[in-house]
């Protein structure tokens, strides 16, 4: 496994699970499975109502809590309750979070960071973060912050390699991370020939290829899978390295183009949806 040091000292894993769209059941199988096949980071949200899975799963795993990288992230509808955080631990189990993140830019976003700003002076959180936040908004959170943001959590792939951000990122000394790294639902990126190439070069699977060149780009990553052959071939890339030409080459693939665009309607509707998150299993 690899590691990347935050801007306050934490190390974390730079490759990991996440649990977006998979049930509870889907959710603490798979994180299961991935932490005794030596995953050490685990992304989960409010949203996904499958926190407590992902409590279950750490526990019976076996895997001491210590070595665990435990990411979660707060929906807009909480940002201005005094107990989100606490709310959080206790569905997931734990006494802290490795990585708490702002959701969406969305309602009361400043709120919000305020609330993880807290947590972390606690000892609740080990670091914070944000999701889905553009260069200005990352800015507007510098601007009011006491303690900056490690991480920001957004859409990163070869199709959309998010240049410009990085750079302005790696000047505040704030890690990318990315969310569905191997494209949105749609295997056009996986059907890349010039992965395929390099599949059948190194003998790997052209989502390993993928992964690779994340990894060696400084992404963190986090590919979600229910499917236990897909979770350990995705922890299966540590044993090759992709050349300076390959990894030039795969970066003239962006285009620039995301799979998901947030609106402005889209964001009220966040910030009044309610995820039903004491309903889940």
């Amino acid at each position: 496994m690899k590691f990347t040091k935050l801007n306050n000292g934490i190390e974390m894993p730079m490759l990991g699970i996440g649990t977006f769209l998979l049930s509870p059941d889907e959710a603490e199988e798979a994180a299961t499975y991935a932490l005794k096949n030596g995953c050490q980071l685990i992304d989960t949200a409010n949203a996904y109502c499958n926190e407590k899975a992902v409590g279950r799963a750490m526990k019976k795993s076996g895997i001491d809590r210590k070595n665990i990288f435990l990411e979660t992230k707060i929906w807009p509808s909480f940002y201005k309750q005094d107990d989100a955080v606490d709310r959080t631990l206790e569905r997931l189990q734990t006494d802290y979070i490795d990585l708490l993140l702002i959701h969406q830019p969305a309602g009361n976003y400043i709120d919000g960071y305020k609330q993880m700003e807290k947590a972390y002076k606690e000892g609740k959180v080990r670091a914070i973060g944000l999701s889905n936040f553009n260069k200005e908004q990352v800015c507007e959170i510098l601007n009011i912050c006491e303690f900056k943001p490690s991480v920001l959590q957004t859409e990163v792939h070869p199709y959309y390699q998010e240049k410009e951000l990085k750079k302005f990122l790696s000047r505040e000394n704030i890690k990318i991370q990315a969310w569905y790294p191997l494209g949105h639902g749609d295997n056009t990126l996986l059907n890349e020939p010039l992965f395929k190439n390099l599949a059948e070069k190194y003998g790997k699977s052209t989502a390993q290829i993928i992964l690779r060149w994340h990894i060696q780009d400084g992404n963190i990553i986090i590919p979600g899978s229910k499917n236990s052959d897909h979770i350990k071939a995705n922890f299966d890339i540590f044993d090759f390295e992709l050349t300076t030409e390959e990894m030039s080459n795969i970066a003239k693939l962006d285009k620039g183009v995301r799979f998901y665009t947030s609106t402005p309607e889209l964001l009220k509707k966040y910030a009044e949806t309610v995820p039903p998150v004491d309903e889940q299993k």
